[in-house]
């Protein structure tokens, strides 16, 4: 059983696609990367794998790649 850290990554607007978190977080290099992970089902989101790269996410929403996990926070 592994802890490892949620890492909050704060946006602007209500609402951020999974491509651009995953890119805004510096989780993976670019939106093709993105991509070929999230269809892969290498990209959870909540806990459980999601395969869509244009999936909303909002305020208090996780999501983990290679053991990362990132929490979104708005409004600052």
């Amino acid at each position: 059983m592994s802890s490892h850290e949620i890492i909050d990554i704060p946006i602007r607007d209500d609402m951020i696609r999974l491509g651009q978190l995953l890119k805004l977080a510096s989780l993976v290099e670019d939106g093709v990367e993105a991509a070929e992970l999230i269809k892969n089902g290498m990209v959870k989101v909540n806990g459980e794998i999601d395969e869509r790269r244009g999936r909303q996410l909002h305020d208090g929403d996780t999501v983990t790649l290679n053991g990362e996990t990132v929490r979104i926070r708005t409004g600052q």
